[in-house]
């Protein structure tokens, strides 16, 4: 058969949102690759968050902060970064708003100072929101590498998450920082909990015609696999476009195909169904 390119999401579609990555999903990515197919990850995640139980799949490279960064192998083909002069803005910017947030880099997650404290909360409610029993969960559960005490005024960030004291502070993150794009996660719309700032006119969709001119292949070849209203560029991009049944209406709703949940073995089904394996 044609060797496809698969495009697989991190957070809801790979791993559960509590980082637990199922065996029936390691187990249909070696089997497709060893078919001759690709499988990259698609994430939001910057490369410091792709920690080595994830590589240790087997992966044919990634895109990552949402579209930022594209490697495959070990060769760069794009990173675009927030330039250390903005960074100084918005780190200035959230200070003065008394808003806790963390830097996204490939080289580490740097958090505010007062992140680990401020954020537990935040975190607690996106994993409850997610159905995981979040009761006891620290930011550190969460982020395991998470770097604190950093210098924040850096010239390698993808992208910056902040956390919400209320739907204002993303409007008002859209008037600031006119030069960058200014999205939310965390929620639907007003229940939020996490606003971010990235580099504008990129997104997953644009960053896999990046790749794919690199590997000199067709779009007609392409799977994508995700969840969130994140992935929906990276959806409509490829030539097909599934869903997992765990994720978001909106993203469900324009799937070429549905699979199950990512604890029910949706990716090793949905390779199953297209005989990738």
């Amino acid at each position: 058969m044609q060797k496809k390119i698969i495009l697989i999401d991190v957070d809801g579609t790979l791993v559960d949102y509590e980082g637990k990555l199922p065996k029936s999903a390691t187990k249909a990515i070696r089997m497709a690759r060893d078919n001759g197919h690709k499988v990259y990850i698609c994430t939001g995640r910057s490369e410091a968050e792709v920690y080595d139980y994830i590589w240790d799949i087997g992966l044919d490279g990634m895109i990552g902060g949402n579209g930022a960064y594209v490697k495959d192998g070990d060769k760069v083909i794009l990173h675009k970064k927030i330039s250390k002069e903005e960074t100084k803005h918005i780190v200035d910017w959230l200070h003065e708003r008394g808003l806790e947030f963390y830097l996204e880099c490939n080289s580490g997650l740097y958090a505010s100072e007062k992140f680990e404290e401020k954020g537990q909360t935040a975190i607690r409610e996106y994993a409850s929101r997610k159905g995981k029993d979040s009761s006891n969960m620290t930011v550190r559960d969460a982020f395991p590498d998470m770097i604190f005490g950093a210098d924040l005024y850096r010239d390698d960030v993808n992208k910056v998450s902040f956390i919400l004291s209320s739907y204002q502070d993303h409007l008002d993150s859209i008037k600031e920082f006119l030069e960058l794009k200014a999205s939310t996660w965390g929620g639907a719309g007003e229940i939020a909990l996490f606003g971010d700032l990235g580099v504008k006119d990129i997104d997953k969709g644009k960053a896999i015609d990046v790749l794919l001119e690199y590997l000199g292949e067709s779009i007609e070849n392409t799977i994508a696999i995700g969840d969130a209203k994140v992935d929906i560029p990276m959806l409509e991009k490829c030539n097909i476009g599934i869903a997992v049944a765990s994720g978001g209406e909106e993203i469900k709703a324009m799937a070429d195909y549905i699979t199950e949940g990512v604890n029910e073995d949706g990716i090793y089904k949905a390779f199953k169904h297209f005989n990738l394996i």
